[in-house]
């Protein structure tokens, strides 16, 4: 009933939480600043996972929450009036969370995703339950890995001697990675990547087959075209589902929905007063 309370008062700004990590969620947040910063202060969310992440419009905000009640609180606390989950498709658990704590909340919430990877004509995919089961299939398709699953589940794939990984980071890793010197080698880039620069890096490193996340979207794509063009099969790990609730695939919708609902609250406070 608080947060009825607060969204039942019409105020000179309205407050926006994008739950982000991701590109889509910075671009978010600046069209968001840039339609609606007269009457919208949007604050972003990052976990803290990237030690220097890019600047962003409006307020950035760094660290977990807790949990779904914590986030509850938060919502409450700080007057949220609209919540947009714009985090990564593995993002499980802050996307559960951020579900339950908008119910309890009484706010209403979006979820932007990334349009689904479709597989084309000369595509092979395999699909993998998660890293584990990924891992345990690799050796079956090649013995030379592009690895490109994020620093968390690479400790998956570290018992395969008889393989050899070239893992890419976003960030270099906090301590070494879990795999024999003579196994792996690391380059830390962050996308978006060209087909091109993606085709020419698996030829230097002979890949044979490249290993990845089903995160959908255009910005780390290419390497499914270069493998594609290369005639490499692909391991992709399955992913997650969606949370319930309304669901955005482009900025533009996301900044419709943000109309909607602005004019929504305001309709509701006019009601009040």
């Amino acid at each position: 009933m608080i947060a009825m309370a607060q969204t039942a008062v019409r105020r000179e700004k309205r407050r926006l939480l994008i739950l982000g990590g991701t590109g889509e969620a910075a671009m978010l947040a600046s069209e968001a600043d840039k339609r609606f910063g007269a009457k919208l202060h949007v604050v972003t969310s990052l976990a803290g996972r990237t030690k220097q992440p890019a600047p962003l419009a409006g307020e950035t905000r760094i660290g977990g929450f807790g949990g779904a009640a914590a986030l509850a609180e938060y919502l409450r606390g700080d007057a949220i009036d609209l919540v947009i989950d714009a985090t990564h498709p593995f993002a499980a658990k802050i996307s559960a969370a951020a579900r339950a704590a908008c119910e309890v909340a009484d706010v209403p919430r979006l979820v932007l995703v990334r349009p689904v990877w479709r597989p084309q004509a000369g595509d092979r995919w395999i699909e993998a339950a998660d890293a584990p089961a990924a891992a345990k299939i690799v050796p079956e398709w090649g013995t030379r890995v592009f690895l490109t699953v994020g620093r968390r589940d690479l400790p998956a794939f570290a018992g395969h001697p008889d393989c050899w990984f070239l893992i890419r980071l976003v960030e270099p890793p906090p301590e070494p990675l879990p795999f024999r010197t003579e196994n792996f080698e690391l380059i830390v880039a962050r996308g978006p990547f060209t087909a091109d620069a993606e085709r020419a890096l698996m030829l230097r490193h002979g890949i044979d087959i490249v290993v990845a996340k089903a995160s959908g979207g255009a910005g780390t794509e290419a390497k499914l075209i270069a493998a594609r063009e290369l005639n490499r099969p692909v391991i992709l790990l399955r992913r997650p589902p969606i949370e319930p609730g309304q669901v955005a695939e482009r900025i533009e919708e996301a900044l419709q929905w943000i109309e909607r609902a602005l004019d929504s609250l305001d309709a509701a406070a006019d009601k009040v007063t």
